[in-house]
């Protein structure tokens, strides 16, 4: 692909809705469901066709999924393996499941529905569906149900509120 070609796909990357650009990211081979949110510097990897999100799905920025095991260039250039080894794994994200801020996927890991895994995870093994996941490397730290009830107190009703009295209700609830 030539600098020009590349240029022009980040313009339309940039300037494309959050349809628009699930669209682009299913030509380039991710399986996407419906309802999905995905943030445009997301990273999907060199395999994009190994990953597969379900319905209702929300990746944030700076999410990167890695399908590909980069550390069999050691045991290459020892001469363990044959120079032209690699080894690869899937990816499966479940539905109902929000991915936080800054978190890593291995490769070979399926993430169940009902899931919320913390900002700057690095998941390494299969979550159960229904789990809280946080941490390096991710560990199941609370039920979604568990992490509900914790966190009742602080929950805000803002969804669709003016930004102004948005901003009234979260500081009043910080006094």
């Amino acid at each position: 692909m030539s600098k020009l070609s590349r240029l022009i796909e980040r313009i339309k990357t940039a300037l494309a809705s959050n349809e628009e650009y699930i669209a682009l990211l299913r030509k380039k081979g991710v399986t996407i469901g419906s309802g999905c949110s995905i943030s445009k510097e997301v990273v999907f990897g060199t395999e994009p066709y190994l990953i597969t999100l379900g319905d209702n799905v929300r990746v944030i920025q700076n999410v990167r999924f890695i399908t590909h095991d980069g550390s069999l260039w050691v045991p290459r250039n020892m001469g363990l393996v044959d120079k032209k080894a690699d080894k690869y794994g899937r990816i499966t994200v479940g539905n109902n499941v929000n991915i936080g801020m800054g978190a890593t996927i291995l490769p070979g890991v399926r993430i169940g529905s009902n899931c919320i895994i913390g900002a700057g995870s690095i998941v390494t093994h299969d979550v159960p569906d229904g789990s809280v996941v946080a941490g390096v490397p991710a560990r199941v730290i609370e039920t979604v149900e568990g992490y509900v009830k914790k966190n009742k107190e602080k929950i805000l009703l803002t969804k669709g509120m003016p930004e102004a009295e948005r901003k009234a209700l979260i500081l009043s609830a910080m006094d």
